[in-house]
């Protein structure tokens, strides 16, 4: 059964060879999260050669030479902010956002988690499936956004949550994930992930999906983004792009509302999206 599931997508993506590549074509953005603690894994997905977004740790050992690493190679980087869960909150690790925070605490927190990650252009949430349900503490996050520029996208680990909402309500450019790559780490299944990533994309016209690094990921990524317009027609493209944010900065357009799923994981805290 696994067998034929995965031969009916491998078919899908063969079809879409003959799909032309043109400006209106689907668009696809790749978000690397939980990037700063393992610089092997990490540089090699930061020399993937392809468009893609760093979501970087905050004051992890490696975050500043990655995001420099990222910079050079023409990729966007972001602050991976860490968000209290629901459980397991000792996988949050520095820099994390909680909500027994005072105001004055909570802005401090993130500023300096900021900081600790050179030219992030945009934020999205590690772990998270408490703060993001509630409207407080994301409007004191998207009012840090907003002044300082930046762009958001909710990772999506809870189905309640209110973050892009409130972005929104806050006029900080906002997207959601469609789809986490690797919640399962077995090279099938992200192939499978990847696969479904591709349809979405030519479903809604785009997607926008969450990897981390792993050994089984970066093998999947090696091997096919080079090749996905050709052989799919869905353009790998930054988030701001997908976002509709121009060199300038100035918002052309917004993403839509991803429904998303409630993606609640378990695992180390490299696993990075869940909870």
């Amino acid at each position: 059964m696994k067998a034929t599931a995965l031969s009916l997508l491998f078919g899908f993506t063969w079809l879409l060879s003959a799909v032309p590549v043109a400006a209106d074509s689907p668009r696809l953005a790749l978000i690397i999260d939980d990037l700063g603690d393992r610089i092997d894994l990490d540089i090699g997905m930061a020399d993937l050669p392809v468009p893609l977004s760093c979501a970087i740790l905050p004051h992890t050992p490696h975050a500043r030479r990655l995001a420099g690493h990222c910079r050079d190679n023409g990729h966007e980087v972001m602050l991976h902010i860490p968000l209290q869960a629901v459980a397991r909150n000792e996988l949050l690790g520095p820099g994390r956002l909680k909500m027994d925070m005072d105001e004055p605490t909570f802005r401090a927190t993130f500023r300096a988690s900021l900081a600790s990650v050179p030219g992030a252009l945009g934020v999205n949430n590690h772990m998270g499936s408490l703060l993001t349900r509630h409207p407080g503490a994301m409007a004191w996050l998207m009012e840090e956004l907003q002044e300082a520029g930046l762009f958001f996208v909710d990772s999506r680990t809870t189905a309640d949550s209110v973050a892009l909402d409130i972005a929104r309500e806050h006029s900080v450019p906002a997207g959601a994930r469609d789809v986490f790559l690797d919640a399962v780490r077995d090279v099938e299944m992200i192939e499978a992930e990847l696969d479904r990533a591709i349809r979405i994309a030519h479903i809604t016209g785009q997607a926008v999906v969450i990897g981390h690094p792993y050994p089984e990921t970066l093998e999947v990524l090696q091997r096919r983004l080079p090749w996905l317009e050709t052989e799919t027609g869905v353009r790998l493209i930054p988030m701001r792009e997908l976002l509709g944010i121009g060199e300038d900065g100035d918002v052309s357009a917004a993403i839509r509302l991803s429904e998303g799923e409630d993606d609640e994981q378990t695992g180390t805290r490299s696993a990075g999206g869940g909870l």
